[in-house]
C-alpha cells in the first residue's frame, strides 16, 4: 500500500531574522519617501520662486522637531517597544505628505516638512534599536552593513521614481501622492513585527534623558567618536542631498536626470555596505577605515561645486557616496557596543538628536554660503571643514591610544 507523503513545509525564520527583514523593508520604504523627497521639494519650492535662504529654511524644516525630540522619543522606543513607535512614525509620515498636497504655498510645505521629520525620526530611532539588540563585533557590521544597504536601495529608487513622476506630471502633486501610498506601505510592515520589538523595557527615566546622554557622552569615548563620525558625514550628505538638485536645476538639467545624478551616490554607498566587515578588516581596523572614507568625503565636496559637466558630478558624487557608505553603519556600531541594552534607545536617540542638527544647521549654514559666494566656493567651502573635522578626529584617535 502506498503511503500518502506529505508536502513539506517551509522552516519559519528565526524571530531575529524575520524582524530584521521587516525593519529593514519598511525602512526601506520610509528612505524611499526621503529620497524622492530630495528632488520634489526642491523643484516645487523653486516654483514657488524660493531663494536660495528660503531653500535653506525648507531643507531645515524637517530636523527642527527631531533636534528638539530624539532624546525622549529614544526613550519611548525603549519603554513602548519599537513596532509602536514605527507605525507612528509611518501615520506621521502619511499626514505630512497629504498636508503638502491639500494646502499649496509654503505654509503648506513647512508644515509637512515638519511632520514628515518627526515620523522619520520616530520609524529610524525603532528601527536601529531593534536591530541593535541582535548582535555584536563583526555581526552587528555585518548587520548594520544590509540594513543600510536596505536603505541605499531606496535612496537609489526614490530620487528616479520622483524625477520620472515630475516629469511625466509636469506637476509635483503625483510625487507627493506617490509618497504617501508609499508611507502606507510602511505601516503595513511595522504592523508585522513580533516578539522583542514589541515589548518595551521598564527602565528609570534618569537613564534615557537627556542629563544621562550628557553624562555618556562625557565618559565614553565610544560615544564621542559616534557622535563626531555622525555629525561630520551627515554634513557632508545633507548639503550634497540639498543642494545638488538646486544646483543641478541652475544648470537647467532635466528632472529625471537630476533625479539619476542624485541616485549615484546611494548606488555607491550600497554597493559598499554589504562588505563594511570586509573592508573594515582589510584596511587595517575601524579607525583607519573612518579617516579614509572622510578624505573621500572630503575630496567629493570639494570638487563637486566647480564640476558642470554630468559625468564629473556623477563622479564626485560617488566620493561622497563611499564616504558615508562606511561612516553611518559604522557610527551606529561603535555606539551600540559601547552601552547597555537600557541605555541603547536613548544613546541612538541621542545620535540622532546629533544628526537631526546638522540636518538642520547644514542648509542654513550653506544657503547663506551660497547666497553669499555661489555654488562653487560653497561647495569647497563645505569639503575644507570635512576635512578639519577628520583632522581632528585622527588626533583624538592618537591621544586615545596614547592615554
Amino acid at each position: 500500500m502506498q503511503r500518502d507523503i506529505e508536502p513539506l513545509s517551509p522552516v519559519p525564520l528565526p524571530e531575529s531574522e524575520r524582524n530584521f527583514r521587516v525593519v529593514c523593508i519598511a525602512l526601506t520604504c520610509a528612505l524611499v519617501v526621503h529620497s524622492m523627497l530630495m528632488v520634489a521639494v526642491p523643484v516645487y519650492a523653486l516654483k514657488l520662486g524660493a531663494s536660495p535662504l528660503m531653500l535653506g529654511v525648507v531643507f531645515s524644516a524637517p530636523y527642527l522637531l527631531p533636534l528638539l525630540l530624539a532624546i525622549p522619543l529614544g526613550g519611548m522606543v525603549t519603554r513602548y517597544g519599537g513596532r509602536s513607535l514605527m507605525i507612528a512614525g509611518a501615520v506621521m509620515m502619511m499626514v505630512g505628505l497629504l498636508l503638502i498636497v491639500a494646502f499649496r504655498g509654503y505654509g503648506g510645505l513647512l508644515a509637512g516638512q515638519l511632520l514628515i521629520g518627526l515620523g522619520q525620526l520616530q520609524m529610524v530611532l525603532a528601527g536601529q534599536s531593534v536591530i541593535s539588540s541582535l548582535g555584536t563585533g563583526p555581526v552587528l557590521e555585518r548587520y548594520f552593513g544590509w540594513y543600510t544597504t536596505w536603505l541605499s536601495g531606496g535612496q537609489v529608487v526614490g530620487p528616479l521614481i520622483a524625477g520620472a513622476l515630475i516629469d511625466f506630471g509636469e506637476t509635483t502633486r503625483p510625487a507627493f501622492f506617490s509618497m504617501a501610498g508609499v508611507a502606507l506601505i510602511c505601516v503595513f510592515f511595522a504592523s508585522s513585527l513580533t516578539g522583542k520589538a514589541r515589548r518595551g523595557i521598564r527602565v528609570d527615566l534618569r537613564k534615557t534623558g537627556f542629563r544621562a546622554q550628557s553624562r555618556l557622552l562625557k565618559s565614553s569615548s565610544g560615544a564621542q567618536i559616534s557622535v563626531a563620525v555622525t555629525i561630520t558625514s551627515i554634513f557632508a550628505l545633507s548639503v550634497h542631498g540639498s543642494y545638488l538638485p538646486a544646483y543641478l536645476e541652475d544648470l537647467d538639467v532635466a528632472a529625471s536626470t537630476i533625479g539619476v545624478l542624485v541616485s549615484l551616490r546611494a548606488v555607491a554607498s550600497m554597493l559598499i555596505r554589504p562588505f563594511i566587515a570586509r573592508v573594515i578588516a582589510a584596511v587595517g581596523g575601524r579607525q583607519i577605515a573612518m579617516l579614509v572614507s572622510l578624505a573621500a568625503l572630503s575630496t567629493g565636496l570639494v570638487f563637486l561645486g566647480f564640476s558642470e559637466h554630468a559625468l564629473m558630478i556623477g563622479l564626485f558624487s560617488v566620493f561622497v557616496g563611499v564616504g558615508c557608505g562606511v561612516l553611518q553603519p559604522l557610527s551606529i556600531v561603535i555606539l551600540a557596543e559601547s552601552v547597555t541594552d537600557e541605555q541603547r534607545s536613548g544613546a541612538l536617540g541621542m545620535r540622532m538628536m546629533a544628526n537631526r542638527g546638522i540636518n538642520f544647521l547644514a542648509p542654513l549654514l550653506f544657503g547663506i554660503m551660497l547666497e553669499l559666494a555661489g555654488f562653487g566656493a560653497s561647495f569647497f567651502t563645505a569639503g575644507v571643514l570635512v576635512a578639519i573635522a577628520g583632522y581632528l578626529l585622527f588626533r583624538f584617535l592618537q591621544r586615545l591610544e596614547n592615554s
